[in-house]
């Protein structure tokens, strides 16, 4: 179990962190954000890097630092096994040695160690002769090597093409499997979150702002804001026109128009939300002349772009629409469309 306890940290750029957390003593744990959330430096604080200007870190129940106390604990001493963005592999050493650097004597455990993440055949390689996932695999390997007792990871798939980063992820899978390393791991893309975590931090402007499983998380955001930065959601802002517990029903107003949805516990007539659809449950239909529906909203397209899941279209007010069955090319051709959100669809954020 780590505890960060009121962890706090100012820099001269005036940029602060203030989080207070646990993180479980298995699986893996992401800590997700938008780049100055302040996610690496939550890392170097842990990681005895960086010292807080106050808070308590405790790592099974061992103090790494503590403020009160005049504690602050080398790297060195906090047997946390760090593998950086670039990798830190020294450039001089074949990749053999770079291991034997960090487990001084122990072939075996090496040997083991290139066995198992598939890098016997690159040994002898400087770190220039390798490719990007060697690389990756290579620190992730050394890192393992001191027997750590929690494995961070500061964006590990950043600079990784597709096939790559598919690699690194069923590598940090057989991780979790064969190692009882707890994993505290950095990023900024949401499908990575889905891919890894079993638990989710998500932070903004060094502050913690949710936690949960990702499903979780992305079931019910915890606010709009959190609903912004998940980037699937469309969010805006609706009054309360009606509410009918018994019908399990309730009418929002979002401008001119009139959304229908499941009942608003803890509402009255009147009382203004914060509203979020995702852009993938949004259905999207050329006007052509008709009138409005019950749940339907009046949308101008601005942009339209096919991707592999489908044609994404994007409206005035930025309202967005993903997967729609339609190729861009002639969704463009149509200015006015209609705007269909069902009602299961409707999330109230807090």
């Amino acid at each position: 179990m780590l505890e960060l306890r009121h962890i706090a940290k100012r820099l001269p750029s005036g940029f602060s962190l203030e989080i207070d957390c646990q993180v479980s003593s298995g699986g893996i744990t992401v800590l997700f954000g938008p780049s100055g959330a302040g996610k690496s430096l939550t890392l170097d604080c842990i990681a005895g890097f960086v010292q807080p200007d106050s808070g308590r870190i405790l790592l099974n129940d061992e103090i790494l630092y503590d403020s009160g106390a005049g504690i602050h604990k080398p790297p060195q001493q906090r047997h946390c096994g760090y593998v950086f963005q670039n990798y830190a592999l020294f450039p001089h050493l074949t990749l053999r040695e770079n291991l034997d650097f960090a487990a001084p004597g122990q072939t075996t455990a090496i040997q083991q160690m290139l066995d198992r993440f598939r890098l016997t055949s690159v040994a002898k390689h400087r770190p220039h002769e390798l490719s990007g996932g060697q690389k990756q695999r290579g620190s992730i390997a050394r890192a393992l090597l001191t027997s750590p007792r929690l494995l961070l990871l500061d964006e590990p798939a950043r600079g990784l093409d597709h096939e790559l980063r598919t690699d690194l992820y069923e590598v940090l899978r057989q991780v979790r499997r064969e190692f009882a390393t707890p994993i505290i791991l950095v990023t900024h893309d949401l499908d990575e979150c889905f891919e890894l975590a079993d638990a989710m931090i998500v932070m903004r402007a060094g502050r913690i702002v949710q936690t949960g499983t990702p499903e979780q998380v992305l079931a019910q955001p915890a606010s709009a804001e959190v609903a912004r930065l998940l980037g699937c959601y469309n969010v805006f802002q609706a009054e309360v026109a009606a509410l009918d517990p018994a019908r399990d029903y309730s009418r929002l107003r979002a401008g001119d128009e009139y959304l229908e949805g499941r009942f608003v516990p803890n509402c009255f007539r009147g009382d203004h939300l914060w509203i979020g659809v995702r852009t993938d449950a949004v259905r999207a239909v050329p006007r052509n002349g008709a009138s409005r529906a019950p749940g339907q909203a009046a949308a101008i397209l601005e942009h339209a772009v096919t991707l592999p899941s489908g044609t994404r279209l994007e409206f005035a007010g930025g309202f967005r629409a993903d997967g729609v069955a339609m190729h861009a090319a002639e969704a463009t051709q149509i200015r006015e469309w209609l705007l269909e959100f069902p009602p299961d669809s409707i999330v109230v954020l807090r």
